[in-house]
């Protein structure tokens, strides 16, 4: 079989401009009006065929495009799709760019629905489709064009994950790459694209990672150090994701005590699969701004863990309830919910003077329910309490640390950064404040804060940036975007944060750290590394206060999140008084808490 740049043109519909002729030399016209086989040329004679009437050729009434062009025209759905996939591979954000094309398209509910999975089909296995991509044209995908390579990943998408049928998933992407990049690369795209077709998804896997699975080990060699049973390189492929990312999952697991060396491999690859499977969407209820009954009634279904949680079935328009429009609701992750409502349970039982480790302190059962309702009295000192968000932006977390504060009649403190960030966070919180919540927004460096108000707030959410490796079923494009150089920096930027929050916060306040990242390195290491540093700060049962809050516990075997991994909880032990939750295990992100009081 000849190289996909050089496959033979099949029925003329690869044809550089559809003006060459059978035997595959291009016609052309010469100036003085003869064509190539001294004729006279055609265009406007008038001439007379079989006694019909003169035809005349009017340019005006021709189309545009050429024949082949008009047969391979691509339709919007995909054009749009195209367009966004190159915007993210400039740079751009897939849940940012796509949204806003899809409002200045104003396509139908139904191709809109079709370039959504498109962008996000081709984005979350774009390391499998390359691989196969690299097979089918005889070369790197590097040494494609890169929008080629884009358009050939959105060919792949349709033609192994999703119902497309493989002629017209070929014909269309033919056609669009023929429109958007010109008629060389459509013959290129054809060849490899029907090279793609030739095999389903599933051969295509054991074809190029055969290792991929437990079922493929190998007998351990007498003598070795004992090994996963499966080939990381083969299960990078096959679940598409980088091979330094599925290093620092598989180490995440063990080190949360979320698998044990007999269930790591089974663990390992139920985690891969959640990443790669689109999620439901959550909607949160602000407490007192809008009811859970609100989002139930308008087609929802109640969420697993989080009593102000309720989830759309896939598909489901969150723009179309009027909860979301007004700002009262909005879509947020079950996970981000329940660590808002931990530290706030945790500020609570601290304000009222609980014990800093009773797990009574915060409701249970059916009593978490109404936990957004609880109004306990201010601080033992009489004054109004001050809380702050440290990294406020987008601001989700801090509309919901709004409406609790409401009741509490706290006063939210936002800092950003970023000027932009810091208009996110007025936006988002501006139902709140019509409300009645006491907020102030603020650009600076959080690093400072600790420094510029020292022992000034009694609770300090810190969601650090980190590399939202806990977030890739949502923000699938995060896995080719972060690198591994990333951790090392962020890392260090958390620490400084942690420890300016620490710096900000009360004596006998909270600090809940919280990241969307369960990398080890993100979590209990910066934890560790502060705790070491300092003799003013301990940590709180976090699991604790989180089954607190939680509709069921979220351990749901009395140690949480673990089978039989981690230490008991009543043990001064890091991995127990911290919280790491998993998609795989619990339907949410990946989403770290560690609760932290200062002592002096």
């Amino acid at each position: 079989m000849s190289e996909p740049g050089e496959a033979r043109r099949r029925d003329g519909e690869d044809r550089r401009d559809g003006r060459e002729g059978r035997d595959g030399r291009e016609r052309r016209d010469d100036p003085g009006g003869r064509d190539r086989r001294g004729g006279p040329s055609r265009e406007g004679t008038g001439r007379v065929s079989h006694g019909g009437r003169a035809r005349t050729s009017d340019p005006r009434s021709r189309s545009a495009q050429r024949p082949s062009e008009r047969r391979r025209r691509a339709d919007p759905a995909r054009t749009l799709a195209y367009r966004t996939l190159r915007a993210v591979s400039d740079g751009a954000y897939a849940n940012l760019d796509l949204p806003a094309r899809l409002r200045d398209a104003r396509l139908d509910s139904r191709n809109a629905a079709f370039a959504t999975e498109l962008v996000y089909g081709v984005t979350r296995m774009r390391g499998f489709y390359d691989a196969i991509l690299a097979r089918c044209a005889g070369r790197d995908v590097e040494a494609v064009d890169a929008p080629v390579l884009d358009a050939l990943r959105l060919g792949a998408h349709q033609l192994l994950g999703m119902r497309v049928p493989a002629h017209a998933a070929v014909d269309a992407t033919v056609g669009l790459v023929r429109a958007e990049i010109g008629a060389g690369p459509a013959s290129f795209t054809n060849a490899v694209l029907r090279r793609v077709s030739e095999r389903p998804a599933e051969e295509w896997r054991t074809l190029l990672a055969p290792h991929a699975d437990p079922a493929a080990r190998t007998e351990p060699v007498e003598g070795a150090a004992p090994t996963s049973g499966l080939d990381l390189g083969d299960v990078a492929i096959a679940h598409s994701h980088p091979a330094w990312i599925v290093r620092a999952l598989r180490s995440a697991l063990l080190a949360h005590g979320e698998s044990t060396p007999e269930t790591l491999d089974a663990d390992l690859l139920a985690l891969l699969r959640a990443d790669n499977t689109p999620p439901d969407v959550t909607l949160v209820a602000r407490p007192g701004l809008a009811e859970l009954d609100e989002l139930l009634d308008a087609g929802a279904r109640p969420g697993t863990f989080s009593p102000t949680a309720a989830v759309l079935d896939r598909g489901g328009d969150p723009g179309a309830l009027r909860a979301i429009r007004d700002g009262r609701a909005a879509v947020q992750d079950e996970g981000s919910q329940l660590l808002v409502h931990a530290l706030v349970a945790a500020s609570d039982a601290l304000a009222a003077g609980a014990s800093a480790d009773i797990r009574a302190a915060a409701p249970t059962g059916a009593d978490a329910d109404t936990a957004a309702d609880v109004d306990p009295d201010g601080p033992a000192t009489g004054e109004p309490r001050r809380w702050l968000d440290l990294c406020a932006g987008p601001g989700g977390k801090a509309a919901l640390l709004a409406a609790h504060a409401i009741p509490r009649d706290a006063a939210l403190f936002c800092n950003e950064v970023s000027e932009h960030r810091a208009d996110l966070v007025a936006s988002t919180l501006g139902a709140a404040m019509d409300a009645g919540a006491e907020v102030y927004i603020g650009v600076g460096d959080g690093r400072g804060i600790g420094a510029e108000e020292p022992a000034s707030f009694d609770l300090v959410l810190l969601d650090a940036p980190c590399t939202g490796l806990g977030a890739l079923r949502r923000r699938p494009d995060a896995r080719w975007r972060r690198t591994p150089a990333d951790v090392a920096d962020l890392t260090a930027l958390q620490e400084e944060l942690l420890g300016s929050g620490l710096d900000a916060l009360r004596p006998g306040g909270v600090l809940g750290y919280a990241t969307c990242s369960p990398h080890p390195a993100e979590t209990l290491d910066v934890v560790r590394h502060v705790l070491a540093a300092r003799d003013d700060v301990r940590l709180l049962d976090a699991p604790a206060f989180l089954d607190g809050v939680s509709r069921v516990p979220v351990g749901g075997d009395g140690v949480h999140g673990v089978d039989g991994g981690r230490a008991e909880r009543g043990e001064e032990d890091l991995v127990a008084s911290t919280v790491q939750l998993w998609p795989h295990r619990h339907d949410t992100d990946a989403m770290f808490l560690a609760l932290l009081t200062r002592t002096a």
